[in-house]
């Protein structure tokens, strides 16, 4: 194998298989060399599909090939800490999909052992990497709304509004299920990547289906939330209204609307089939209706993908790519993964308590 090329293994053939083989094969610098799947008959059926060198049914297997320097986990959450513990204590370089883990006494654990062990790590928090989202940021960094007033997110799917959808994992809170794992989290780090960190929060959790068909037609009782609904207070002052759902049908989409002094910006998306796909930016100075901002050129993907996840995935390789080059972790990292674990960790004890609870220092967690 070419030694400028990482050769990685992909452990989880779900979004694995849709996102990550497709944008590791598609990145000049990686090669996959391996897949995992507890099936050893499924795992070889993948690996002969996308012309991979290895089937593996264990993590130990995975991590004792040498042609494996790197290690790509999408897997469910439950199983993110005991995967990526193993793979961080061989040595591996980590790319890890959110939810980071399902506490973040795990998380911080994974954050410190990738530093023990000079280990590279990677969050695919792929909002950061969307050019409307880049431009977006560029402008709330350039002072546009100037001191903010108002922050507002909406994020209304309709991902689990259909009631007939089968209980799994996801249904199940112990086993990181829910829209506040799937969702919150990575609001949880856009919110601290564009507007800093936050103090305080009040979190509300929702379940409208509590009962799901299993495989075998069974009703099972749903625990985890659909609908969350959170107020965060930035470090600097400002209201954070989000309201984030995954079964409402023909809800509006992914919004983000900034409300400053000197003007507005919004962000935001109806498309209901892909996350990524299809984001517009709009801006308006005081005083000023709200315009269409173009995005520049120099944003713009090198090329679309009909599953708009991948495109920003690739770039999430890349930057995970630059800092197995000069070995260190660059953002987004474990270090990301362990704050929006602890805001989802926060909001649990917020729900629980129908209290505001105070945000540590991000320094000290």
């Amino acid at each position: 194998m070419d030694q400028q090329n990482i050769g990685v293994a992909v452990v989880g053939t779900g979004f694995g298989q849709k996102v990550h083989i497709p944008g590791f094969q598609a990145h000049h610098r990686t090669q996959v060399v391996a897949i995992y799947h507890r099936d050893r008959d499924k795992a070889t059926a993948i690996a002969q599909s996308h012309n991979i060198p290895y089937a593996c049914q264990s993590i130990t297997e995975v991590v004792s090939l040498p042609e494996v320097q790197a290690v790509s986990i999408a897997t469910p959450p439950f199983l993110h800490y005991e995967m990526a513990k193993s793979v961080l204590q061989a040595g591996k370089h980590l790319l890890l999909e959110k939810p980071t883990t399902l506490a973040v006494t795990q998380a911080q654990e994974l954050h410190q052992l990738a530093q023990a062990n000079r280990a590279v790590s990677a969050l695919d928090f792929e909002f950061r990497f969307v050019p409307a989202w880049q431009r977006f940021a560029e402008l709330l960094s350039e002072g546009y709304v100037g001191n903010k007033r108002l922050v507002k997110i909406d994020w209304l799917v309709s991902s689990r509004a259909d009631a007939s959808r089968p209980w799994n994992w996801y249904s199940q809170k112990e086993k990181g299920g829910g829209a506040l794992g799937a969702l919150a989290s990575h609001t949880f780090d856009y919110v601290s990547w564009l507007f800093g960190s936050v103090q305080r929060l009040f979190a509300h959790l929702n379940t409208a289906i509590s009962l799901r068909p299993d495989h075998t037609g069974e009703m099972k009782p749903v625990d985890a939330d659909d609908t969350c609904l959170l107020i965060l207070e930035l470090a600097d002052g400002t209201p954070c209204n989000v309201c984030i759902s995954a079964s409402t049908f023909q809800g509006r989409g992914h919004w983000i609307e900034v409300y400053g002094d000197r003007g507005t910006l919004v962000l935001g998306s109806d498309n209901q089939k892909d996350y990524v796909h299809g984001f517009r930016l709009w801006a308006a100075p005081v005083g000023e209706s709200l315009t269409e901002i173009e995005i520049p050129q120099r944003l713009d993907f090198p090329r679309t993908y009909p599953d708009g996840r991948i495109a920003p995935f690739i770039r999430v390789v890349d930057r995970w790519v630059q800092g197995i080059d000069v070995g260190e972790s660059l953002t987004p990292s474990l270090k990301e993964g362990v704050y929006s674990q602890l805001l989802m960790d926060l909001s649990h004890i917020s729900h629980n308590s129908s209290s505001w609870v105070d945000v540590p220092d991000f320094t000290n967690t």
